[in-house]
């Protein structure tokens, strides 16, 4: 077994196991020395894993953290560079500095065979847009309220400038070419609407709402293909 594929391995293993494992157990699923797998799990957490423990105690892997995989098919390479750059085109300064973060971590663990991929790719995001409309109440505390589940009350803005206060349970951020959105379910209209991030004017964080997020953001994505069928098509 090559490193990388055993450093993959390594992560695996210390990813299945909520109690820490031995240098000793760890050697023996490996079939590779104590002495090896001290040099493994320095080089992983040298890139960045968030490996815990020592020798003799052993070691576990803290929740909420990874290592993006060591090894990419080319395809796989394509598709993570089209990501990053489509966000470095329309996300915001946050968005734009961890994918940035992130493309450095990448090529850290990339083989030298990706190297003609990483300068030529196949793949590009359409153009840019000009410029994204300023926000008044910041994407990140936008965030916020998402992860923390929370109601927001907002002031918003149609597009005539008639402003409505409106409660809205915040599910995603949407990032389109020439705007970004919030998804969020309005109290006001029992239903899930779209609301353009630079029109709100204000927001405050409520109470949590009730359920789940990820029941909320499943309720949304069925809306939205339900919505995109009931267009008609386009005719030629």
């Amino acid at each position: 077994m090559s490193r990388s594929g055993r450093l993959l391995g390594l992560m695996e293993i210390l990813r299945t196991r909520r109690c820490p494992v031995t240098a000793a157990q760890l050697a023996v699923e490996l079939a590779v020395s104590e002495r090896t797998i001290y040099r493994d799990i320095a080089e992983l957490t040298a890139q960045g894993a968030a490996v815990e423990g020592s020798a003799g105690v052993g070691y576990v892997l803290k929740p909420g953290h990874f290592l993006p995989p060591l090894m990419f098919a080319r395809e796989e390479v394509e598709a993570i560079l089209l990501g990053l750059r489509y966000v470095d085109q329309r996300g915001d300064d946050v968005l734009k500095t961890a994918s940035a973060a992130a493309l450095v971590k990448i090529v850290a663990v990339l083989p030298p065979v990706a190297g003609a991929t990483l300068d030529a790719p196949l793949a590009m995001p359409g153009p840019p847009a000009p410029f994204f409309p300023h926000n008044v109440v910041e994407l990140d505390r936008l965030r916020a309220a998402i992860r923390a589940q929370c109601r927001l009350e907002i002031v918003y803005a149609d597009a005539a400038g008639r402003s409505s206060r409106r409660v809205v349970w915040p599910v995603q951020i949407g990032f389109m070419d020439s705007a970004r959105v919030l998804a969020a379910w309005c109290e006001l209209r029992k239903a899930f609407r779209t609301f353009r991030t630079d029109r709100i004017l204000e927001a405050k964080e409520g109470a949590r709402y009730p359920g789940r997020r990820s029941e909320l953001m499943r309720a949304l994505h069925e809306h939205l293909t339900l919505s995109a069928q009931a267009q008609p098509a386009d005719r030629n």
